[in-house]
């Protein structure tokens, strides 16, 4: 079996019966097993977790902290009749390993895979789906009331960590459970992190539960007067140690209708075990608070548990990915904000637990008293920057395309309705790859382009990128930049920044029997096809609209008229996308032009390797000359 060496905080004691993961079929297959064979059965799956992250790539460091509370909870309760629910879902991968999917977990994150996070249509015992956080509390109540409703005696848990109690969404889940009073539990998987640090009063609440002296000299003396009644208060002092509700700050959960117990060691099998037992027999909502180590029993994750947050292939001996010499997006607009804040003063960065996922790691460095983590709470992001926005700060907000539709509200009633001008950095956008249909950002264009006063903006290589950015602090407009995940196509040299008119595409290659117009990272490949197709004999322009909004009608109408052929290309889906925006300006200027839309389908698009997803829906080079070859010669479409 795979060694690593790297296996710190869990080796395999001499005489222990060797448990094989590939043994277990389902959960009923630990419940049998010993105590020693469970912590057997934790080493195992650390191993395949760390060797399996290490080929696909995936989410190691939260996945390696809750495999000891994965066991537990699959040994105590009986899924799929019971229900397990998973907040985020990105710690799932225990989980899987223990529900029938051992012999699947080499194609984690890979095309005809599994998917890396819950998935109901993937198993059974993947109660409910999930890739955004704060909503496990809320879907457990809902079960609770169903189960309720239907006559039925089943237990839930929800599992939640720390980082996602930053999300509103999860206090009106507390709220409402406290006052529905349904009997469930709720996990508290407390790793004293987020998706990076700790943020947020939560955050420091839970580490003051930990920590406070003044708690610690309280409990020394209550336990001490509890001692001298031996034939009552050493129950008492028994059951404060395994609820240590009385004696803690966990009233605030206990004003909110639940019953607190713990902390307790989340890598303590026999602990959790025993305290989840005990936890079935009292009715109502409860609430069991686990400490928990990010990165739990792998060197290099526990060291840098944010880098092992959710990483891509790397090399198990060191812990280190493969070096690539070309620039991301994110680091590029990371850079380009410094540049620009060094300048200006009033520019400031949000982001939502995402430090360096969005490349403002070098930013909050430098600028701390301006940099501004919110927590996993993106709806407060937006209103707090439009707050921001209205006595002159220019707020920059970077956010994942995929979860600014957690701020939709935000984004029409506090920014576009009062035309302030937030910028929006759209990270992420279009497809992202192998975390799949929870983090494509497949949708923005649609419902940002709908929205009054915002501008939507995608640059195609490095230079529009840096651009973009400079000119939407001059614009005082809403302002959204989408950009894709991953290395920039770098054409140009130039550093300077310089203002791009607002609205205004450029001609990118000039051609005589087609337009292409395309926006974004489709430019590239839009321009490869063009030289694939002239050797053909075939002729084709390329438009780079840069624009999603305004349109740039005007070099629209004129290519248009003099090709009569348009293919507009864009990695978002064509309902409501830039083509039939396009179509409806050609058809309202009566122009006699053929046009075609190229872009994703009115899908969710699965998890994969990126580059392949754009291939198999056309949008590569080779996909988009394809679609032109067919449209010159008239041919019906596939």
């Amino acid at each position: 079996m795979f060694r690593s060496g790297l296996l710190l905080t869990q080796e395999r004691s001499k005489g222990y019966c060797e448990v094989k993961l590939e043994d277990i079929k389902s959960p009923r297959d630990i419940k049998g097993l010993s105590l020693e064979e469970l912590e057997e059965l934790a080493v195992s799956v650390r191993e395949k977790i760390i060797q399996t992250t290490s080929v696909c790539g995936g989410h190691i460091a939260p996945s390696l902290g809750v495999v000891e509370l994965t066991i537990a909870l699959h040994y105590v309760m009986n899924a799929p009749r019971d229900k397990i629910i998973w907040d985020v879902g990105h710690q799932a991968y225990t989980h899987k390993l223990l529900t029938g999917r051992a012999d699947k977990f080499d194609k984690l994150r890979c095309r005809q895979g599994i998917s890396g996070f819950p998935k109901r249509s993937e198993s059974k015992y993947d109660a409910f789906g999930v890739g955004h956080a704060s909503t496990s509390i809320s879907a457990a109540l809902g079960f609770a009331a169903a189960r309720d409703f239907n006559g039925e005696d089943y237990d839930i848990a929800a599992v939640i960590g720390d980082g996602a109690l930053t999300g509103g969404l999860a206090y009106e889940g507390l709220n409402n459970t406290g006052h529905l009073k349904k009997d469930m539990t709720v996990v508290l998987n407390d790793n004293k992190m987020f998706i990076s640090k700790k943020v947020g009063a939560m955050g420091e609440y839970l580490t003051r539960i930990l920590t406070s002296k003044s708690l610690s000299k309280f409990e020394s003396k209550v336990t001490k007067t509890l001692q001298r009644h031996p034939s009552w208060g050493e129950e008492i002092i028994k059951f404060a140690k395994r609820s240590k509700a009385i004696l803690t700050p966990g009233m605030l959960f206990q004003e909110l209708g639940f019953s607190y117990f713990g902390p307790i060691d989340g890598h303590n099998i026999e602990s959790l075990i025993d305290n989840l037992e005990r936890l079935k027999e009292i009715d109502g909502p409860k609430i069991l608070h686990v400490i928990t180590r990010k990165g739990k029993g792998y060197k290099p994750a526990e060291e840098a548990p944010e880098v092992f947050h959710g990483t891509g292939v790397f090399d198990v001996a060191t812990g280190k990915s493969p070096e690539s010499s070309t620039e991301k997006y994110q680091d590029i607009f990371g850079d380009a904000l410094c540049e620009l804040a060094d300048k200006n003063m009033k520019i400031c960065a949000i982001t939502a637990a995402m430090e360096s996922g969005t490349g403002l790691n070098k930013f909050a460095d430098k600028f701390p008293e301006r940099f501004f983590d919110v927590g996993i709470a993106e709806q407060h992001a937006f209103t707090f920057a439009a707050a921001l926005s209205c006595e002159g700060i220019i707020p920059v907000c970077a956010i994942y395309s995929t979860f600014i539709q957690r701020a939709y509200d935000q984004i029409i009633h506090d920014i576009a309705l009062q035309d302030l001008p937030v910028i929006m950095a759209l990270d992420r956008a279009g497809i992202v790859g192998k975390d799949g249909p929870t983090h494509h950002g497949n949708f923005d264009i649609s419902f940002l382009t709908c929205i009054p006063n915002l501008t939507v903006m995608a640059p195609s290589n490095k230079k529009e990128m840096r651009d973009m950015l400079y000119s939407a602090t001059i614009y005082n407009k809403p302002t959204a930049i989408r950009y894709p995940r991953g290395a920039a196509d770098i054409t140009e040299s130039k550093t300077e920044f310089e203002m791009i008119e607002r609205g205004k595409g450029v001609e990118a290659a000039e051609g005589r029997d087609l337009t292409v117009m395309a926006l974004g990272n489709m430019v590239g490949p839009s321009l490869a096809a063009a030289k694939i197709l002239k050797e053909e004999g075939i002729d084709i322009g390329v438009i780079n609209l840069r624009f999603a909004k305004p349109l740039d009608k005007e070099l629209i109408v004129k290519k248009a008229q003099e090709t009569k052929k348009v293919l507009t290309v864009e990695e978002n889906v064509i309902i409501g996308g830039i083509g039939e925006q396009i179509g409806g300006i050609l058809a309202g200027e009566l122009i006699p032009a053929d046009i075609s839309n190229l872009g994703l389908p009115d899908e969710f698009i699965t998890y994969g390797e990126a580059d392949s997803l754009r291939k198999e829906y056309g949008l590569s080079a080779e996909g988009i000359a394809s679609r032109v070859r067919k449209l010159i010669k008239n041919r019906p479409e596939s």
